[in-house]
Parts: C-alpha cells; structure tokens; sequence
C-alpha cells in the first residue's frame, strides 16, 4: 500500500465513479480523457486493486471502487475544507502585542500595515515586554512583538527571527518639582546619585531592566527596588509622586500627570527596537507588517543614529546584521545579556 495517495487521482476517479462516463468526466474536471484513464489507471496501481468494469458500452463499479468511494469523497471534502479556511482573504487574524498603548513604534507600524493589506485582521495586544510575549511567541498564542532581540535567552533567539526596526532615543521621566525637571534634555551623568525606576522585579520585561543595568554601570545610578504592578496613568502618577524616583523611559512614551519627560543626552542611550516573530510563521499579515516596518524605518530615519550614541555591543551586532533568516536557527552569540524591550511603568508591563 502507498504512503500517500495524491488527491488529484481521487479527485479523477471519484468524478468517473459519479459519472460512469470517462469522457463526461473529463470534460468535468477539464483535463483530457487520456490523462483522465492514466489517473485512474496510476491509482488502481498503487491501491492493488480494479476500481471499474469497463466495456465498450458502459462503466461500471467494482466491489473495490464501491469500497473506495465514500472513503474519497470524505478525503476530497476535507482538502475543500483546507483550501476554503486559507483562501486568500480567509487567513485567521494576526495577534500583534504593542508591549503599551502610549508607545508609538509599534502602533504606527502596525497601523501602516493595515493601510498595506485592508483584507487582512491585524490585532493589536497591549500586555507585554518582549521577554513575557517570547513565550506566547513560541507557543504559537501571538503571532508578533516588537522589543530588543538580543536581551532575549538565546535559546528563545534561535527559534525566533527578528527585523531590526528603530534605534528608540532613551528618556527619563521626572517629577515636576524634580530639580532636573527644568532641564531641556538631561545628560546621563546628571542622573549620578539617583536611585531610577527601569521596571525592576517585573518578569516580563527583565530585558529592559538589564539594558537600564548596562546604561547604569559606572555612573553612579542606582536601580529602584520593584514595585507593585501599577495599572493606569492615574496609579503610575500616584506611586512616582510618592517615591520621587525618576523612571527609564523612551522619548515616545506618553506624558503622565504631575511629570515631564526629558531626552538623555551625553550620551544618546538607545533602545534597539525589532519586529519579532516565530521562525516558519506564513501569514499575510506578517508579510505587511514587516513591509510596513522596513517603509516606516526608511522614511522616518528609525535606523540612523546619533554620533554620540550609546548601545551595548551585542544589540549593534544584532541590529547590524540586518533581518534574521527565518529559514534557520541564528547561532547565538556568546555572552548576550538578557536585556530590554522598552520603558517600563512601576511594577507593570511596559
């Protein structure tokens, strides 16, 4: 017995078996009655068994092709099924997590994506720093994230592809009354003495943390201990105005009451921002999206960056190296941290 079988022969013999006519039948499925009986002929082959009576003057079916016959139609049935649910303009809904509705990045590519492929569902999700959505990545419960590729376990890198999309200008939210409040932009070394909140304790952005860790170390910053999830612009302005800290931000992230954001310069710390998604992943949407990405990234200069810029090794490399192949596990490089996807609130999901 075969293996498989090709429902292109089931197709020929199940029109033959309705018909009893090899001629009707292949006007039927328009093809030849040649290549029609050479169908027939192959399946009959490989199932070792007669499937018509054939004379001059009729076709008839053979206890075996009586057999055979709702088998086929069921297997037919079930390909028109396939066929029908991945139609163009039938693919399921593509669920993207934003990672914060105050956070542009995303938001605008996927907002551009929408504009490039109408017909296709393109979700947005707004709960997760890239380490927290790697998992729903893998588990094929969302189908993209945006976040720092390299602060991911390499482990998770090596089933994932990435395509770099914007060197994100780093902020730092301040108090109103803080005495740095009043400057136009802050230099990092400004910061030397404060203790800043960069989502500490939170298990869904410990990327974010680390690349707060790595702008931190020699300067003199101290990292805020965690806090409670804080959920809403009302409670995030209460628990900052409480502890007086100042909070990692980036320059897009939403302005919040009773605080200013002021770029950090001296230098320009970045946050590498990629479009993330699951190795092998076909879907329509994600070939708009990462159209809309690479569109976005060009016409807004995402990709440029400042002289005095300032961005760990291992993220220059990633986002260097361009997209990741996603036909192949990327080796991981030796030593990567694990590192941030974007600004994080007290407590919450960035």
């Amino acid at each position: 017995m075969p293996v498989s079988i090709d429902p292109r022969l089931l197709r020929a013999f199940v029109a033959v078996a309705e018909d009893l006519h090899f001629t009707r039948a292949a006007a039927r499925l328009y093809v030849a009655q040649q290549a029609l009986s050479r169908d027939v002929r192959r399946l009959e082959r490989e199932l070792g068994a007669e499937l018509f009576v054939r004379t001059t003057r009729q076709v008839t079916l053979t206890p075996d092709g009586e057999r055979l016959l709702p088998h086929a139609r069921r297997v037919l049935a079930a390909q028109d099924d396939l066929l029908a649910a991945f139609a163009a303009g039938q693919a399921r809904p593509l669920l993207v997590d934003l990672n914060s509705a105050g956070l542009a990045t995303g938001r605008r590519v996927l907002y551009r994506a929408r504009e490039l492929a109408p017909d296709c569902e393109l979700m947005a999700r707004y709960e997760s720093g890239l380490t927290g959505a790697a998992a729903d990545l893998l588990a094929g419960r969302l189908d993209a994230s945006f976040g720092r590729f390299a602060g991911l376990d390499p482990a998770l890198r090596s089933a994932l592809a990435q395509q770099p999309v914007r060197y994100e200008p780093m902020a730092v939210v301040l108090p109103e009354r803080h005495p740095l409040a009043s400057l136009p932009e802050v230099p990092v070394s400004a910061l030397a003495g404060e203790t800043v909140y960069a989502g500490a304790g939170n298990p869904r952005t410990r990327e974010w943390t680390d690349l707060a860790l790595r702008l931190f170390e020699g300067r003199g910053i101290r990292l805020a201990p965690p806090l409670p999830m804080a959920v809403g612009d009302e409670e995030f302005a209460r628990v900052m105005a409480k502890t007086g800290n100042p909070v990692l931000a980036v320059v897009d992230f939403p302005s919040m009451p009773g605080a200013v954001r002021r770029p950090l310069v001296a230098p320009v710390p970045l946050s590498p921002v990629s479009l993330v998604w699951r190795k092998g992943l076909v879907h329509p949407g994600l070939t708009a999206l990462r159209r809309a990405a690479a569109k976005t990234a060009r016409s807004e200069g995402w990709l440029r960056r400042p002289a005095d810029a300032w961005l760990p090794a291992e993220d220059e490399a990633t986002m260097g190296a361009g997209p990741t192949p996603d036909a192949r596990p990327r080796r991981a490089a030796a030593g990567r941290p694990r590192a941030g996807s974007g600004p994080a609130r007290p407590g919450a999901a960035p």
